[in-house]
């Protein structure tokens, strides 16, 4: 896949002298969802505003479908479409209204039938003679990502775009975000909610302290770095365990009643069959045995630790 966007040795220092990236690298290929993780201050809001253009860069370069942000700032600008995380609207414009005139922004000739079809595609048809200020929270989000899409940009940043968004409306916005790809627009999307990372993202890159500590495709990741927990349930309490289950590095619950046990499923070897072996040579009897994988939020967890 060619990068539509590439980031190299990119350095932002504010007057207070803060570092908020530090020798970012970054390549987001053509036509991908990449989902930018992170907690709050660690760079996401920075590096999306420097990509935009909206922010100047300290040192290092940022290119844009081969274009210099700096040098072509308007031809690059044109190619990326921004939703922001703030609801910032003007709320007695109509919405008809407020898209035609983002697309105006970009110098775009007007085309009714690109904005009707846009608008339909958001559920907004319906509403385009309305004011701004009377829809809801959710369809005030979806009139924010026409906007970004109205000058028919290649490139989609979406900041928080389900924050404040019932689980509802989020799962139609997913479906939205996923027809946008189909559509061959690339997606950069940052969520607190890892579970729309999890479902709708192609890459994870992972930021902390204005790095990126991590970029992979999401499935390999979870494959990877995930670990299995067999919970085994004990008809009465053990206060300690027996020497020949000391190898496995097991773990008791708060009430003595379930031995745990980490595993790597794709290893070659897990060592259940060993443990469970042992377990009944030792006279433990067991009611019960489940499985548990982690989860993507966990894996962040962990990398944020090892960080």
């Amino acid at each position: 896949m060619s990068a539509i966007i590439s980031v190299k040795n990119l350095v932002k220092t504010y007057k207070n002298q803060f570092i908020a990236l530090n020798n970012l690298n970054l390549n987001i290929n053509k036509g991908e969802i990449i989902a930018l993780l992170g907690p709050n201050g660690a760079g996401k809001t920075t590096l999306i505003s420097t990509i935009c253009g909206l922010n100047s860069i300290t040192s290092g370069t940022i290119k844009v479908d081969g274009l210099d942000v700096i040098n072509d700032f308007r031809k690059t600008r044109q190619i990326i479409g921004l939703v922001p995380q703030e609801l910032s609207l003007e709320p007695f414009e109509k919405v008809l209204n407020s898209v035609n005139f983002s697309r105006q922004l970009f110098g775009k000739k007007k085309d009714d039938n690109y904005i009707e079809n846009l608008l339909k595609k958001f559920s907004l048809w319906d509403k385009k003679d309305q004011i701004i200020k009377s829809l809801s929270g959710g369809m005030k989000r979806r009139v924010l990502i026409a906007k970004a899409l109205s000058h028919e940009p290649k490139i989609l940043f979406l900041d928080e775009p389900t924050a404040g968004v019932d689980v509802e409306l989020r799962k139609d916005m997913w479906k939205i975000i996923k027809e946008l790809q189909n559509d061959g627009v690339t997606i950069i999307l940052t969520t607190h909610y890892i579970e729309e990372a999890e479902i709708m993202a192609d890459r994870i890159a992972v930021i902390n302290n204005g790095k990126i500590l991590l970029v992979d495709k999401k499935n390999k990741l979870i494959s990877q770095m995930s670990r299995k927990t067999l919970s085994i349930f004990t008809k009465v309490k053990i206060h300690k365990f027996p020497s020949s289950l000391r190898k496995f590095k097991l773990r008791l619950s708060k009430d003595k009643k379930c031995i745990e046990y980490d595993y790597v499923p794709s290893g070659k070897r897990t060592g259940i069959t060993s443990l469970l072996n042992e377990i009944k040579k030792s006279g433990i009897e067991l009611i019960d045995v489940q499985t548990n994988q982690s989860t993507l939020e966990q894996i962040f967890v962990e990398i944020l630790k090892n960080d």
